[in-house]
């Protein structure tokens, strides 16, 4: 198949875009009678390092680059020298429909080239395969910046406010608290120091026990080994992939057996999914537990009609480069509760005392975010619905794409929910194929294509080996079957067309058995 030369997200702008390639073609190809001046023109115009001789028919003839014209300079020939005296060689081409993106790479390596004529049966040119394109990495989830933030981050500059704290760090929470329908945030420097000072205003403490869902990442459960609690990991449920509400259940009846109910249930939003939060909070309301909601990956997500990391005691949003918004690093802890947003506000400033010299009666940290930063988290908020509408466009394309591959499943997006489809991930369904997880990365790796499988649950993680586990129901632990069949595909807001494509015939060869 032939890989394009530009790419498109609209009907409209791929049929610009293959007029322009087509007009770029056009501008490449060269007959014999062209002159040496006029040749060294068109390769300076194009930017491509070569121009493509044809016959007077259309017919290919051979590729000519700059290093092909200084040659024939050299070889008593002046700019005003025609072609004609332009050697012959046996071209490396490509037949429309013949060859595999891989195979194109292997041979432009084999023969130490750059660019491949692809050639229709007459023998014309229709398009032209470039290293840099094919060989491009396709990665997960890059940042996405825009024109906003610049705006912001000179205005830090310009003002020399670009210490912690400042205009834009007080801009940015109120904004983002409208955004989320909170009444406060604080703004710190990373979605785990946001779930730490969580714990530490409800006072968890040595000997207490936090409830947390089991497949996250690492940092939503680090923070309770932070205070010298002990977690307790709550398996997954299937619909969602969050929090399962049988397995909480089980454990809080546990709890309040054994008397010592959790001090607070860290409940996490996965991959831009809602947990079903209704079943959650009754759950935690009848038994007194305060529930703080793991946004980190959700923001711009709702439940039903509120939108994710708002419905908690506490919320937490993570900035870091790789989210749907990013300020480099960064967190945000909300709440409706004022005092305990300014409570986190002091503790994150190293709980300096409001006096003149350097009073501390409590440890503190130092986990403000900085004017600069906060400057690209307004630009950023001020497109996530764009962000949010190009994440799920990505995952729609990708299960049109892939919908003839009966062993792909993806993740459910119940009724109830709005997912915001940070990362595009389903699962394999073993029954339909002989291709597994490991098979399935390797291929992509291959490729140059970085996919992730699902994240390893805590009750599986080396460092928390003794640690309490509660599967969804007994002998049916859904966050460990999701491990070994789940992946993540790039997913970027900023991923183009061309890229995914090439994820999906990577996936289309690997499943039929290319």
């Amino acid at each position: 198949m032939a890989y394009p030369l530009v790419e498109c997200s609209s009907k409209s702008k791929a049929e610009e875009k293959i007029m322009n390639r087509m007009a770029l073609l056009k501008e490449i190809q060269i007959t014999r009678n062209l002159t040496v001046r006029d040749a060294l023109e068109r390769l300076d115009r194009s930017g491509l390092g070569i121009l493509l001789l044809v016959t007077s028919t259309g017919a290919f003839e051979r590729t000519v680059t700059d290093g092909d014209l200084r040659r024939l300079m050299l070889s008593n020939s002046d700019l005003s020298s025609t072609l004609a005296l332009l050697g012959t060689l046996d071209p490396v081409t490509l037949r429309v429909g013949s060859y595999t993106r891989q195979q194109a790479l292997s041979l432009m390596s084999e023969h130490s080239i750059h660019h491949i004529p692809v050639l229709d049966e007459a023998g014309s040119v229709v398009d032209l395969l470039q290293r840099k394109e094919l060989d491009e990495q396709i990665l997960l989830s890059t940042p996405h910046i825009g024109d906003f933030e610049r705006e912001f981050v000179e205005d830090a500059f310009r003002t020399n406010w670009i210490a912690p704290l400042g205009p834009h760090v007080d801009a940015f929470e109120r904004e983002l608290a409208m955004e989320v329908g909170t009444s406060h945030a604080a703004a710190v420097s990373s979605g785990t120091a946001a779930i730490h000072l969580a714990l530490r205003l409800l006072d968890v403490g040595p000997g207490d026990k936090v409830f947390c869902s089991a497949l996250t990442f690492v940092a939503t459960a680090n923070p309770i080994i932070y205070q010298s609690a002990e977690p307790v990991f709550i398996d997954s449920e299937p619909s969602s992939w969050n929090m399962s509400p049988l397995a909480l259940e089980r454990a809080l009846i546990d709890a309040k057996a054994e008397g010592r109910l959790p001090k607070a249930v860290i409940v996490v939003n996965l991959y831009g999914q809602s947990a079903d939060m209704d079943p959650l909070l009754d759950l935690c309301n009848a038994y007194g537990i305060p529930l703080v909601e793991d946004a980190a990956e959700s923001l711009g997500a709702r439940y039903k009609s509120r939108p994710s990391g708002s419905l908690g005691r506490m919320g937490i949003f993570s900035f870091n480069g790789n989210k749907i918004i990013t300020t480099s690093g960064g967190g945000m802890l909300v709440s409706d509760d004022e005092s305990l947003i300014k409570r986190a506000r002091f503790l994150a400033t190293q709980a300096r005392e409001p006096v003149a010299h350097y009073e501390h009666t409590t440890i503190g940290y130092n986990y403000r975010m900085s004017n600069i930063l906060a400057g690209v988290g307004r630009g950023q908020l001020r497109v996530l619905k764009d962000r949010v509408d190009a994440r799920r466009r990505v995952f729609e394309r990708y299960r049109e794409g892939l919908k003839h591959i009966a062993a792909i499943e993806w993740m459910n997006e119940p009724s109830w929910s709005f997912s915001n489809r940070w990362l595009s991930t389903g699962t394999i369904n073993l029954a339909h194929t002989q291709v597994d997880l490991r098979q399935m990365m390797s291929r992509l790796m291959n490729a140059n294509i970085e996919a992730r499988p699902v994240w390893k649950p805590m009750q599986l993680q080396p460092l928390f080996a003794n640690a309490r586990y509660y599967s969804h129901r007994p002998n049916e632990s859904i966050s460990a079957h999701l491990f070994e069949t789940g992946f993540c595909l790039p997913s970027g807001s900023n991923l183009s067309e061309v890229q995914q494509d090439r994820v999906i015939d990577v996936l289309s060869d690997l499943f039929s058995g290319r």
